[in-house]
């Protein structure tokens, strides 16, 4: 059997697997916090049919001969390049400005990481997401609270009636990863931290590299769709082209055996 039948193989599934990315940044492209994946290649094992250097002849050959044996997915990466911020005019939606993720806790006590700050209060009036999921160090705004205020660097104030001045009910906090591509997306906007991230490294904004916040806004995803539109394209070629591949050895095989 030929080998690029097998070769070919390899490459129509590897195109597969970077279509299956392409269609889940587009879906995600209003999707707010979202990162922007990648897929990334590489060649399989080769197949040495002569080696350089000196042979059984005793020649010296200048050059080997080495048949590939295909392609794989090796990882998919994710750009945590700045999405673009959206103004929505709500006290609770909160933006980073730079690095860092706002931290959450679980139902079951693990913590969790996610770049969408847009807030709710739930019953306890504590900052939480959509979800549910508070936010930690938690913030409790007072149920007589007139406005909010967020300052850049997480301290949350409160405007409370007969008060001359906001009185401070907490600051967010924003956690950094030395590789935040070694997270685990799990989901529901979140992040968990793996062997491959990293310690966490929790503190306020605007100190060690972590970025700021604007109140009043939202990160949008930072996919480029007409980026990810022409990756589709390529993506359907070169799909396209490893099919024709098979399609050709399949011929070339028919050819043989009709002619022995």
């Amino acid at each position: 059997m030929f080998r690029s039948l097998n070769v070919a193989a390899t490459g129509m599934a590897a195109e597969e697997t970077q279509l299956d990315t392409i269609a889940n940044n587009l879906a995600n492209a209003n999707t707010a916090g979202y990162k922007s994946q990648t897929a990334q290649f590489e060649d399989l094992l080769y197949q040495n049919a002569r080696v350089a250097g000196p042979n059984a002849d005793g020649n010296v050959a200048p050059t080997a001969t080495q048949l590939g044996t295909g392609v794989r997915v090796v990882a998919t990466t994710r750009s945590f390049s700045q999405g673009t911020l959206q103004q929505t005019g709500n006290p609770l939606d909160i933006a980073i400005e730079g690095d860092g993720f706002f931290t959450v806790m679980r139902p079951t006590g693990e913590m969790a990481y996610t770049r969408a700050g847009s807030f709710q209060l739930d019953a306890q009036r504590r900052l939480t997401t959509n979800d549910g999921l508070p936010i930690e160090p938690p913030i409790s705004i007072p149920a007589n609270a007139t406005s909010i205020t967020i300052a850049a660097d997480g301290t949350v104030s409160a405007q409370q009636p007969g008060g001359h001045a906001p009185t401070s009910v907490g600051q967010i906090q924003l956690t950094t990863f030395p590789n935040p591509n070694g997270l685990s997306s799990d989901g529901h906007n979140l992040f968990t931290p793996t062997a491959s991230s990293g310690e966490p490294v929790t503190g306020a904004p605007a100190v060690d590299g972590r970025g700021t916040l604007l109140q009043g806004s939202t990160e949008g995803s930072n996919v480029n769709v007409v980026d990810q539109m022409v990756a589709m394209i390529r993506t359907q070629r070169a799909y396209e082209i490893n099919s024709k591949v098979i399609s050709a050895a399949d011929e070339m095989l028919r050819n043989a055996t009709q002619n022995q």
